[in-house]
Order: structure tokens, then C-alpha cells, then sequence
């Protein structure tokens, strides 16, 4: 698979851990998780959205649905790269779609489409509302 690096608009590099893995020797899935929303986070405190203020000003940014598929496996040692995109999908909803490729060779490893929203007292925010996000997409 050729990647084109000009199409994502951000990328974190990381390295596999031991006790990431199980009894496979493999990365567990529910690691892929944390690999994309740390690769989110840093992206956004890039961008000076920072998670902990928003929340002392009432906002909380919150994940609704992730979709990922599984292409190939990850083993202890693996460097890898987190590359994603962003894009509105109407007035409340942001997506992130992210893939994990395994390094030197820019191996798919697995993609994610991840809904997120912002909530105010527990009801939807509209983007261009939250400081920051109006410049974002």
C-alpha cells in the first residue's frame, strides 16, 4: 500500500510495549483504542484545545461511536505512526478518521472513524461555539 502523507493532517509516532500484548504476542484491540485517543489528544492541545479547561468552563468533549477496522497485527517493539484527519459532519458533530501503520514499511494496520461531540450541561454544543474548534475544519 503507497500512503500519501499529504493527506492527513497530523501524525504521532509511537513504539509497541510488552504489556500491551496477550497471550498471542500480539497488541491486544482495546490498545488500538488508546493508541487513537492519545494521537487525538495531542493533536488537539497542538491546535490549544486543551480538554481539562474546557471542562472547568462547563464543555466536555466526548466520544459517541467508533468504528475500526483490523488490517494486521502489532507486536512488542513495533514502531508505528497514528495519522488522522478531521472533518465536520453537521453542526455538532466532529470525525476523526485515524490509521495506525507500522514502521519503516507504512503497513495498514487498522483504521478508525471516531465520532466525538461536545457537551454543556449535558446537552450538544455547536462547534463553532467551543473556543478553538471554530479554526479546526
Amino acid at each position: 500500500m503507497v500512503v500519501d502523507d499529504n493527506k492527513y493532517q497530523y501524525e504521532l509516532g509511537f513504539s509497541v510495549r510488552d504489556y500491551e500484548c496477550d497471550l498471542q504476542g500480539i497488541v491486544n484491540n482495546g490498545v488500538y483504542l488508546n493508541y487513537f485517543e492519545h494521537a487525538r489528544h495531542t493533536f488537539l492541545l497542538e491546535k490549544n484545545i486543551d480538554f481539562a479547561a474546557l471542562h472547568d468552563q462547563g464543555i466536555n468533549l466526548v466520544v459517541s461511536r467508533i468504528e475500526i477496522d483490523y488490517k494486521h497485527s502489532l507486536t512488542s517493539g513495533d514502531l508505528f505512526v497514528v495519522r488522522l484527519n478531521i472533518q465536520r459532519e453537521g453542526l455538532l458533530r466532529l470525525v476523526f478518521n485515524q490509521d495506525i501503520f507500522k514502521l519503516p514499511d507504512n503497513k495498514l494496520v487498522a483504521h478508525a472513524k471516531v465520532l466525538g461531540v461536545a457537551l454543556k450541561n449535558g446537552r450538544p454544543v455547536k462547534l463553532e461555539e467551543i473556543p478553538g474548534f471554530r479554526d479546526l475544519v
